[in-house]
């Protein structure tokens, strides 16, 4: 026979004293430095949005996600009514829900627009 059988040596697994801490280590760093800079940063402005949700009330000047500004003519538990727009019939009103609000705009800047 010209090739001889390989066997695994088994002598080298008992030498490590960290027991495969050393290993792990970078795995938990990048799991550490990606809750700093992703999901923390994230989860904060998740809550900034939920609270200016929160606090709209009547007359409030805000910018949808989807682009549209309006001041708001009514507030409901999950909707909101938007004034777009003046008609000749009176003012043009919408419906869209409250977590599409984008943007609280400062007062007066509907006349500017």
């Amino acid at each position: 026979m010209l090739i001889s059988n390989a066997y695994a040596q088994a002598a080298g697994a008992a030498a490590d004293p960290t027991g495969g801490l050393m290993g792990m280590l970078p795995i938990l760093l990048m799991f550490i430095v990606l809750w700093f800079v992703m999901i923390r940063p994230q989860m904060k402005k998740a809550k900034e949005q939920q609270k200016m949700v929160s606090e709209l009330a009547k007359g409030d000047e805000v910018i949808t996600q989807g682009g549209i500004a309006g001041r708001i003519a009514k507030v409901g538990e999950n909707y909101l009514s938007l004034e777009v727009a003046e008609g000749k019939d009176g003012p043009v009103v919408i419906t869209v829900q409250k977590n599409a609000v984008g943007a609280l705009l400062p007062k007066g800047t509907l006349k500017n627009l």
